[in-house]
């Protein structure tokens, strides 16, 4: 399987790289179980989800951390069928494919309820993208069951949900989403934005 996020940092500050360069250090601490490549545009991480949400957390905590407004803009896939099987990426994160939707929604509200806060407040939308054969809609649907129970929902939106709350929650829930629903051999993407520091909430 090959899983990953292309990740970008936008702070509204003059002081942007000087953000942007030292919340790349937050990502040190998972190098070893992640591969990361930065260019002028994004950066690349490549690994198993597990590991690969709690890195985006961190990123995102540090960022937000200075106090700036900064936004995170993530494309997240797992299983596209156009990348090559990366052994970094192996996991035994993702669903049982035999597990009824419930009992997968079940153990995603599981997971979160022993989420520790990180001390960060992160306001969030997303859209999951479940692709391939099988009942996608059920998979979506139930999704948003398990969303609204998570404790970090806020609202339906136009083509997207809101989460708020502690950056931990958060990042668990959308772990949570990505790994339990849609075929574990299938392609799900998600598409991620994370604010913080925002004037207008001010």
């Amino acid at each position: 399987m090959f899983a990953g996020a292309q990740v970008s940092l936008y702070p509204m500050t003059d002081g942007f790289v000087d953000v942007i360069m030292s919340s790349l250090t937050a990502l040190d601490p998972w190098r070893d179980r992640l591969r990361i490549e930065t260019d002028d545009i994004s950066t690349l991480i490549v690994g198993p989800p597990e590991v690969l949400f709690p890195a985006l957390r961190d990123l995102y905590a540090a960022a937000a951390s200075s106090g700036q407004h900064v936004i995170l803009r993530a494309t997240l896939s797992r299983g596209c069928p156009g990348e090559p099987d990366d052994p970094i990426c192996r996991t035994g994160a993702l669903a049982n494919p035999s597990e009824a939707l419930d009992l997968r929604q079940k153990n995603a509200l599981t997971a979160i309820a022993t989420t520790p806060d990180k001390g960060q407040q992160a306001d969030t939308q997303f859209s999951l993208y479940v692709m391939g054969a099988g009942d996608h809609m059920a998979e979506i649907m139930g999704c948003i069951d398990f969303l609204k129970r998570s404790g970090t929902f806020d609202r339906s939106k136009n083509f997207c949900t809101r989460l708020t709350g502690d950056a931990g929650p958060v990042f668990a829930t959308l772990q949570q989403a990505f790994c339990q629903f849609g075929p574990p051999n299938g392609h799900v993407t998600i598409d991620l934005t994370v604010s913080a520091n925002s004037p207008s909430k001010r």
